[in-house]
């Protein structure tokens, strides 16, 4: 006989103790992801923002800083406070446009390239260790939740960057 709480009918009317549990799970969840990249970056003084900013750049090189303010839903001001940050540290290079001299593309340095590197190594070894305990199956429904977390317009976003189009 199935179990009640995991049959997929079950799942359909969640309780709200079944939801703050899982809203609980995503904070620790979260605490855990970050752990590790936190520590490296606190040596360097950085925050989770330029770990994210590391991140995208790397993800797309030479994106804009219009596109990088598009994906992260920062401010003007808060994204340039970390660029500045990161391109003074020699971590990031920004370059003038070729076809509009008014953007700036966004690359990472060799030394930016290593940073994010060690950051994201760390995650990739907490996320597949998380992957290998909870099988396939649980991955494409973890994938699936996720995805149907996103608002529209996010979900398009990562759509297109899941899809290298971004």
């Amino acid at each position: 006989m199935a179990d009640v709480t995991t049959s997929g009918e079950a799942l359909l009317f969640l309780t709200d103790e079944q939801l703050r549990k899982g809203i609980e799970a995503m904070f620790f969840a979260y605490r855990g992801f970050t752990a590790d990249p936190d520590r490296i970056l606190a040596d360097l003084e950085y925050g989770r923002a330029h770990h994210r900013a590391l991140h995208f750049i790397n993800r797309s090189q030479g994106t804009t800083v219009n596109n990088l303010l598009a994906v992260l839903g920062v401010t003007k001001q808060s994204l340039n406070r970390v660029l500045r940050a990161l391109i003074a540290d020699g971590l990031v290079e920004s370059r003038v446009g070729r076809k509009d001299r008014r953007e700036r593309h966004l690359f990472l340095t060799p030394r930016g390239a290593d940073l994010e590197r060690q950051l994201s190594e760390a995650q990739r070894a907490r996320m597949r260790a998380a992957y290998r305990a909870a099988g396939p199956q649980a991955v494409a429904g973890f994938r699936q939740v996720l995805e149907a977390m996103m608002d529209e317009s996010m979900r398009t976003q990562y759509h297109a960057l899941k899809d290298g189009k971004s």
